[in-house]
């Protein structure tokens, strides 16, 4: 297929992420059956398997960076994505292009009549990551799960290693038992003979941890561990003991404390994926190289402009504790965010520290599930924050922007529907500075010329 037709067939298919949701009997069946039908791609190379309700992202890429930097191919599929569908799967973190996803895809489509019903867009895109990273012949895939674990269309492989970053509230009514309940689907990919690296220490969930069926499980905090975790310049410092060796001042360009525990994360991960340890010179280069696009990254300067996909209360804690470290401006604050409806606002708020910026600007991010802005905004304002509603995401940007001085702070911070869509405005904003200086620099070639 051409991309386009791909994307217009891929688009016919139910899409749980927008729905926030899984069909009632959930199963692995039809995902087992299409990787069957594609000849199980997924058998063709080794995998690590991350999960967690924040972090795995982060952890997902990093983990590729330490895998790169040690002379592999590397397959990466994680979700969402924040301004193309591509991003979603990549060789070596490049995007797979749009000839080879219109392929990808269209080898799905071609097997959909032999499917025991249709497939969903998330195992569509599944099945297309796997069928495009046994052609492109990858050493190792890092998987992303996509929401929870045990049904998660990911968990058809036999991942050697696999993560768990944490547990936190998301995609819970928050009755009793949540924690326990989300857990048990995490550990949910864990498998028989496999190292389990666990970055959760929450002590109700220890009796959970203990039941999984890995060879051995490296718990953060016993058998690896950040030793020192300090502020730098463009980034963190960071000292990090594994099980198999301890590395020094490792500069990590990425802002955050938690970025810390995601990057020791990540290198336990690969040290029990080739079961040694890892040359300093390949931590040094793949931590230096890394990079996480939409988390507490700086898209403007003058006023500063920052991303951040803090989509629930403990990603919201988290950067509000990176702001607190590394983002303290000499003028205003102004916040730039959407709440989405299984999100609490008034906690969202709160996770947030709302009240101490100058001022709010709520909007909707482009999702069926966002609550209108001037929705959001009422609540706001009945909590004493100063604030303001405009519904369209890049119209609250360009609103807050105006508003703030060069010695300002800009924070964009919600839904990874939100985040995109700014960052698209700010990525074609480039694309269009770039092309304006390149045409006036060919310009004056030509001028000097004649």
């Amino acid at each position: 297929m051409e991309l386009r037709e791909a994307l217009f067939w891929l688009e016919q298919h139910i899409n749980l992420e927008a729905n926030a949701g899984r069909p009632a009997g959930a199963s692995l069946e039809r995902m087992k059956q299409i990787a069957y039908l594609l000849g199980d791609p997924h058998e063709a190379y080794p995998s690590i398997h991350i999960t967690g309700t924040n972090g795995k992202g982060s952890t997902a890429r990093l983990t590729t960076s330490l895998l790169i930097a040690s002379g592999l191919n590397v397959g990466t599929y994680t979700s969402p994505h924040l301004e193309r569908l591509n991003e979603r799967i990549s060789q070596n973190l490049n995007p797979i292009s749009d000839e080879d996803l219109g392929l990808a895809l269209g080898a799905i489509a071609a097997i959909e009549p032999m499917l025991d019903g249709p497939p969903s867009h998330f195992e569509i895109l599944t099945g297309a990551a796997f069928r495009w990273f046994a052609d492109i012949a990858i050493d190792a895939a890092v998987l992303e799960v996509g929401m929870l674990g045990r049904y998660d269309c990911t968990n058809i492989v036999n991942a050697p290693v696999s993560v768990l970053t944490r547990v936190a509230a998301d995609h819970t009514d928050g009755s009793e038992g949540w924690r326990q309940a989300i857990a048990l689907e995490k550990v949910g990919i864990v498998k028989a003979g496999s190292t389990f690296v666990l970055g959760e220490t929450h002590p109700d969930l220890a009796e959970i941890f203990a039941s999984v069926p890995a060879a051995q499980t490296w718990l953060t905090g016993r058998d690896y561990a950040v030793e020192d975790n300090r502020v730098a310049v463009g980034g963190r410092l960071l000292t990090i003991r594994t099980p198999g060796a301890r590395y020094e001042d490792l500069f990590l360009p990425l802002h955050g404390a938690h970025q810390g525990d995601n990057a020791a994360a990540a290198l336990v991960a690969v040290e029990a994926f080739f079961g040694r340890p890892l040359e300093e010179e390949v931590v040094v280069e793949a931590f230096a190289n890394a990079s996480v696009p939409g988390r507490l990254e700086v898209v403007a300067h003058s006023p500063t402009v920052l991303l951040d996909a803090a989509h629930n209360p403990d990603g919201a804690e988290a950067l509000t504790q990176a702001l607190a470290e590394s983002f303290t401006p000499m003028g205003s604050r102004y916040l730039v965010t959407g709440v989405l409806e299984q999100k609490d606002p008034v906690e969202m708020f709160e996770a947030l520290d709302a009240t101490s910026f100058d001022l709010v600007i709520v909007c909707t991010p482009d999702t069926p599930r966002a609550r209108p802005a001037a929705e959001v905004a009422q609540v706001a304002a009945s909590m004493g924050i100063t604030v303001e509603a405009v519904a369209d995401p890049v119209e609250a940007v360009a609103r807050a922007v105006t508003l703030a001085d060069e010695q300002d702070l800009v924070v964009v911070a919600g839904s990874i529907f939100l985040i995109g869509a700014v960052r698209g405005a700010y990525t074609r904003r480039a694309e269009v500075l770039l092309a304006a200086q390149l045409a006036a620099d060919e310009a004056e070639e030509e001028s000097y010329h004649l």
